[in-house]
């Protein structure tokens, strides 16, 4: 696959894709565009285990590319169909059927946080923040994902004022697995990535869509839900395999079947 705004490298299983308009990592209609492409097509990808999320440079993303909006307002249409391709570069990532991970290298401002937000795992560098500045530009949006994240108060802090929070702070709210170095974050970031394709990809596949559907279930359905999984899991190959290497203390060898 060819792309203009983002890079992908694909060895062992594991996709790392990363933000690659410079200097910021603005998103334009382009690189959203190029982001639900590669995500809907790692989703299919049988050789993708696990997918890391980063930036180029310094930066993770700046958020939205703020030159593409003045002339939105004035055209019959062109609202609804930002808006559109916005929520489907979200929602791509939301719906992958592979575990993400952010590997927050700067700050992610805005559009650039609700990427972080749509990944499974985040790990953040010492010189990494996150915020939602919309207000300080007259703006508003990306609340309601930070009322799922943070408390009111702060989400709410947040949300008003467009402060920033530091990867040290995002540690310390413990939601971040860690905080480090920049040499550090990578090398980090695909051990966890490691550690997740060395798993059924068959149950990593039903582990992902149970973490995302149960979210908005009562909770009843939601443990009835994840007990159908464990039936229909029981019942394949990777399952008895991985019941036999435990038993003879080796290392599983899956199929995805």
């Amino acid at each position: 696959m060819e792309f203009k705004t983002i890079t992908l490298a694909v060895e062992a299983g594991i996709a790392v894709v990363t933000l690659n308009r410079p200097p910021v990592n603005a998103q334009n209609a382009e690189l959203r565009d190029e982001m639900t492409r590669v995500f809907d097509v790692l989703s299919d990808r049988t050789d993708v285990a696990c997918i890391v999320l980063t930036g180029s440079g310094k930066i993770f993303s700046a958020g939205a590319d703020i030159r593409e909006r003045p002339n939105l307002a004035d055209t019959p249409g062109a609202y609804g169909a930002h808006n559109r391709r916005v929520r489907e570069a979200y929602y791509a990532l939301v719906e992958c059927s592979k575990p993400i991970i952010a590997a927050i290298n700067g700050p992610a401002m805005g559009a650039g946080f609700g990427l972080v937000m749509a990944a499974d795992i985040w790990v953040a560098s010492e010189e990494s923040f996150v915020s939602m500045p919309e207000i300080n530009v007259g703006l508003a949006g990306g609340v309601t994902f930070l009322q799922q994240i943070f408390g009111r108060s702060r989400a709410r802090r947040m949300f008003y004022t467009g402060m920033k929070v530091s990867g040290q702070e995002l540690y310390r709210l413990g939601l971040v697995e860690a905080c480090l170095p920049a040499d550090q974050l990578m090398p980090y970031c695909m051990e966890i990535a490691r550690d997740i394709a060395s798993k059924s990809p068959i149950a990593m596949r039903l582990a992902k869509e149970a973490a995302r559907l149960t979210e908005t279930m009562p909770t009843r359905d939601a443990y009835r839900y994840e007990q159908g999984n464990t039936v229909a899991l029981s019942k394949t190959e990777d399952s008895k395999e991985a019941q036999r290497a435990f038993l003879e203390k080796r290392a599983p060898v899956y199929t995805g079947r």
